[in-house]
């Protein structure tokens, strides 16, 4: 299965709580830029995991507007302090039900806690926003690092 893990795109501070965050205009651009970038690499998702908070949200409407994702499930492990365990549990079950392309919008420090989770042998990377990981997840759960692309 492959499996990107995406953090959300550029979001402002200002807000009443972290999770009531929204994209900036760059954030937008940012993963519209993604969505193109996914969309030239003949990427299209059958699931998309995404976190409850409103910057993962609107990435990830941004991003499909370019790339199909079929379906999208809202969970909550997918904040910042969430369980990359968890995740990886979550990520093995859908493998084992025929999944065969996921997408997983999330935040730091999560998302190079979870490329750790997967990919123990690599040092997980940088993730600056809008940033994406590829790991191709075997059924032994053991992943391994594809790619890794940011907008420029």
């Amino acid at each position: 299965m492959k499996v990107c893990i995406m953090r959300h795109g550029e979001a402002s501070f200002s807000a009443s709580s972290d999770s009531s965050r929204t994209l900036t205009h760059y954030g937008i651009q940012q993963s519209n830029q993604a969505g193109i970038w996914l969309k030239q690499q003949n990427c299209r998702f059958d699931f998309g995991l995404v976190s409850p908070y409103i910057r993962a949200q609107q990435t990830l409407t941004e991003l499909s507007s370019h790339v199909s994702v079929a379906k999208v499930e809202t969970n909550s492990c997918l904040v910042p302090s969430g369980s990359p365990s968890s995740i990886v549990d979550m990520l093995t079950m859908l493998l084992n039900d025929g999944v065969e392309n996921v997408i997983v919008v999330s935040h730091l420090p999560l998302v190079g806690y979870l490329v750790n989770e997967l990919c123990p042998q690599v040092s997980p990377p940088m993730f600056p926003t809008a940033a994406i990981a590829c790991i191709n997840l075997s059924h032994n759960s053991a992943g391994k690092f594809e790619w890794f692309h940011q907008v420029e």
